[in-house]
């Protein structure tokens, strides 16, 4: 049974229709003869974690399944600049036609693998866990959150169908935070018990009326709204006073800490007691890791 998760083959597919077009690899065709035949390394320019090696083979079983793929490295393994991450044997026009597509998606999702791996190494220690958000490239984010997974990383919700997640707009439509809290109390429609339910809040104001609300519902015998609460573009000594709060309140909120997260402020919020910290930076602004096709033999005819 194929390991291959089931995203991989249509994404290989509409990319491949994309650049092949309906009369294929233009330039490939005219300048190598048919039965010619080559190799080439698959090679990280830059040091970096790996992601979407899937890909890869994806490529070029639909491009020319006589071509053979070896994968030197599995995703989430580390690399150096100069090091393998597979070999590939075959048509040379093969190699050359599903170049780009291969190449796209590993630099893609190894730059988001790699960009996690940073942050993770810079929280080390401090009990934080880093994770993605939905900022993601339409289509490509089973892909992307699991290339933050190969960095070391975990998975925020998928989408707005598996968690509850208030933010500033819907506590402004809902006409205040006690009302949306009162409004997720009564679980409406599809959301529940099993649902967790997140909320943001922007100040340490508004934290405090949340704690607040919470306490008078765990005072009236009810059971509490609120599982994980959203500091959003905080300081780290915002944090640190967010965090004394929710644990004075004996409320056990998870605490997620969001807005601007960098690799210079990424320590100081976890040290400050964050317990998550999301980045939408991970997957919408991550630097593509540089890895190339170079060719390890002249082609030879068959």
């Amino acid at each position: 049974m194929s390991t291959t998760p089931r995203d991989v083959s249509a994404l290989v597919y509409a990319a491949l229709e994309e650049d092949l077009g309906s009369v294929g690899d233009l330039t490939s065709a005219a300048t190598i003869d048919a039965g010619a035949q080559g190799s080439a390394l698959l090679v990280a320019r830059a040091d970096g974690v790996v992601s979407g090696r899937d890909f890869v083979r994806e490529t070029y079983a639909q491009v020319d399944q006589r071509v053979r793929v070896q994968l030197v490295t599995r995703d989430g393994d580390r690399v150096r600049a100069g090091e393998i991450i597979a070999r590939l044997e075959g048509p040379s026009r093969a190699l050359l036609t599903g170049e780009r597509v291969a190449l796209n998606f590993v630099g893609l999702l190894s730059g988001v693998a790699t960009a996690t791996a940073r942050l993770v190494d810079l929280v080390e220690g401090t009990g934080a866990v880093v994770v993605d958000t939905r900022k993601t490239i339409p289509g490509l984010r089973a892909a992307q959150k699991r290339a933050v997974r190969h960095g070391g990383g975990a998975n925020h919700r998928f989408g707005l169908h598996d968690a509850v997640m208030v933010k500033d707009n819907h506590i402004g439509l809902a006409g205040g935070l006690r009302s949306a809290m009162e409004r997720l109390a009564e679980r409406p429609g599809p959301v529940g018990h099993m649902t967790r339910v997140e909320i943001e809040v922007d100040t340490l104001d508004q934290l405090t009326e949340l704690l607040e609300l919470e306490t008078e519902r765990r005072e009236a015998g009810l059971a509490a709204v609120t599982d994980v609460v959203l500091l959003d573009n905080m300081s780290p000594d915002e944090v640190r006073l967010a965090c004394a709060a929710v644990r004075d309140s004996g409320h056990g909120l998870v605490i997620e800490v969001s807005g601007g997260v960098t690799e210079a402020s990424v320590r100081g919020l976890a040290e400050a007691g964050a317990q998550v910290i999301s980045a939408g930076a991970l997957t919408h602004s991550a630097p593509w890791l540089d890895v190339a096709l170079d060719l390890e033999d002249s082609a030879t005819p068959a």
